[in-house]
Parts: C-alpha cells; structure tokens; sequence
C-alpha cells in the first residue's frame, strides 16, 4: 500500500488505525500535535514498538503505575542498561525484577494507550510511511490495530459512565476505605489513588502527579465510586483553594519529577535513537538535545553529535545541494507585524532573490544547522519559497 498523511480534522486516528488494521499494513506512523511526538511501528497489522516523548506512556512509568516495579527496583535497572545498553524490558526480565509474560502484557498495554490516547484528539497531524519496518530488540509484544480499534469504541461507551460520575477533573474527592473488599496492595495505582486523595488533590492533579494515562486514572477511580469507597467532595480539604478550570498541557512532555531525574533521561534516549533509526531525524535530533540538556553525560554528547550529523545531511540534500534561491513570500510590511527573533531577521534580510540558499548560509554567522532548521521552518511556515536555479 501507499503512504498517507493528514491531520486528524478529516480522518481521526480511531478512522486511521481501522484502516491500517484492516489492511494489515506495515510501516511507520507518525504523530504530532504541539509538542507531543509519536512513532509507531506496524507490521501485518501489529503495533510492534510504539515511542513517545511523554512520561506517562514510558514502559518504567507503566511497570511502577501497575506495581509490578519499585522506583527503587527500576533507578537499578536502569543503571544497568546505561552500562551494557540492553533495552530495559529485557534487563527487567534477565534480572528477575518482573517476569517476561507480564513485561510483555505491559509493553502491549503501552502500545495500546499510546494510540488510545490520541482516539479523542481533534487536532494532529500524522503520516504513514508505508514499507519494511527494522527488527525490535528486547522483548517481543504486539497489539493488533483492528483490537486497538475495538477497544476505542468500547471506551467511547466507558467514558460516558465515568464522565456521568466525575464531569470534570477539578474535583476533590473523599476516600472510605471501609468499603474497599481489602487495602489496596502497596505500590499499586489503587494505593497510589488512595494516597492522593487523602492528600487533596484533584483527579486531573493525581494523573500528572502519577505520571499516568487519563483514562487508566479515571477507570480505577469509577470501579472505587461503583464500590461507594470514593465519593465527590461539594468542597476543597482544608487549605485548598478551588482550582481553575483549564485544559492539560500536552506540550509539556518531559518532566524531571518522574521517578527520580534518570528515568526519563533514559526512555528520551530510546525514544531519539527510535526516531534516528527510521529516518525521522528532526524529532530524533530535537529528542537527542532534550536528553542532553536534561542529565549531560558522554553518551547523550555521542547522541546528539550524531543526530545533529544526520539532520544536517538531510538537511542540506534538500536544500542546498541542489542550488535553490529563497524568496520572501509576505511583503515587507507584512514581516514587521510578524514576532521574529534577532537571527530569524537577520537571514531573511539577507533574501534578495539572486543568491541561492548556500551562499547565504555559508555567510551567515550562524551555525550551519541552525541556520539551515530555521529556513526549513520559514518555508513549512510560507514565508519562504525555494525556486531551483
């Protein structure tokens, strides 16, 4: 099959993975909205491996939430994996922290909430390159498109229920624990939930604070309200003032509160060298330099030298080896209402139409992938066109 890219206003995903599905394709998808990034690899209609930049959908953050692991259990082994760089699942399971049946199941749980996820976006972008995908090392886990499909409509009828109990996730919430069957089992996301209610915070507070997804957060919370264990408060505990209502920041995608500063260093790191691995150098080069600039160490130095490296090559094939001359696409009354920084105005001052975009990189005082990102973006931007010489 062919490729295909849109956004998610004409096809949403639910509609795109029933047709990927249903075809058993494979290849490549890639999601963005905001900052969030995405990168699913399918084979036969199978997720295989599935990245993204957000905490919450890292296999550690999976593996703690569901009280398979301790934060104590994953900080040794993810030490572990930055010395040999074996993929953390597999050293999760070769060390006998958690056996393999069940990092499986979890690693098929994340590929399935990673798409899930995005089932209620109205706004995206994605692209499918359709093609041989590379072998996945660590463990192997699957989760079929067309059941991935199935379960977004179930949700669609859960969410219902659950909004019916909680309309909104500013809500307090009062916990009787008498009316639990039995306590909830230590490090488990019940406990977790419990805690955090007896802490005051609010729904939508508890799932960034647990660092997990929104609908695995308010499922366990609507089985404890079934159960008459949790009740919605009419006011704030004591101290708390009423929070405003406002929407969640998906374009804060790492946070270094999330178990302890290394863990999301590392998952970065695999997400970066996914993207480098299959050709998506932009995300792979702007993943490399959040982990660097996160916990600087000589391997995130290597990483992101060699996706700086990648993207340049990319980079200049498109623009320069070819002589192409840029030219302003907006008059120049209409740039000054525009809000640029000092070098993007700087390199559009140097367009004159007669020279080609090499020359005015070479000249530019900017370094050369700097410079060279910021044409890219003036001309995914239309405010630059490049006409071959």
């Amino acid at each position: 099959m062919r490729g295909l890219s849109g956004d998610f206003s004409t096809m949403p995903l639910r509609d795109l993975v029933a047709y990927l599905g249903g075809r058993r394709a494979t290849g490549t998808l890639r999601v963005m909205r905001a900052g969030v990034r995405k990168l699913i690899l399918v084979r036969a209609g199978q997720v295989i491996s599935a990245s993204s930049n957000q905490p919450r959908e890292f296999l550690g953050q999976f593996l703690i939430n569901m009280g398979h692991l301790s934060e104590e259990q994953f900080s040794k082994a993810f030490a572990t994996q930055r010395e040999t760089k074996v993929p953390l699942g597999k050293i999760i399971v070769m060390t006998g922290l958690v056996s393999e049946p069940t990092v499986r199941a979890t690693l098929s749980l994340k590929f399935r909430e990673t798409l899930l996820d995005m089932f209620r976006w109205e706004e995206g972008e994605f692209s499918f390159d359709a093609g041989a995908v590379a072998e996945v090392e660590g463990v192997d886990a699957r989760a079929d498109l067309t059941e991935v499909r199935r379960e977004g409509d179930f949700r669609e009828t859960a969410w219902q229920s659950i909004r019916a109990a909680f309309p909104s996730g500013n809500l307090y919430l009062t916990v009787d624990e008498g009316r639990l069957p039995e306590p909830p089992r230590p490090g488990t996301l019940d406990a977790k939930l419990v805690m955090r209610i007896r802490e005051g915070l609010t729904i939508d507070e508890m799932a960034k604070v647990l660092h997990a997804s929104d609908f695995l957060v308010y499922q366990r919370l609507y089985a404890l309200y079934r159960l008459e264990a949790v009740k919605v408060s009419a006011t704030p505990p004591p101290g708390r003032q009423p929070p405003t209502p406002s929407e969640e920041d998906e374009a804060q995608v790492v946070d270094m509160d999330v178990i302890g500063a290394e863990s999301p260093t590392s998952e970065v790191i695999q997400a970066a060298q996914s993207f480098l691995e299959n050709g998506n150098f932009r995300d792979g080069e702007a993943l490399a330099r959040q982990a660097h600039e996160m916990a600087p160490t000589p391997e995130t130095e290597a990483l992101l030298r060699s996706a700086e490296a990648a993207l340049v090559g990319m980079l200049r094939r498109e623009m320069v080896d070819k002589p192409q001359v840029p030219s302003l696409e907006l008059s120049a009354a209409q740039l000054k209402t525009l809000q640029l920084s000092t070098p993007e105005r700087y390199l559009l001052s140097r367009i004159d139409g007669k020279r080609d975009l090499g020359a005015i990189i070479s000249m530019s005082p900017l370094k050369e992938l700097e410079a060279l990102k910021y044409f890219q973006a003036f001309v995914d931007g239309g405010l630059v066109k490049l006409t071959p010489r």
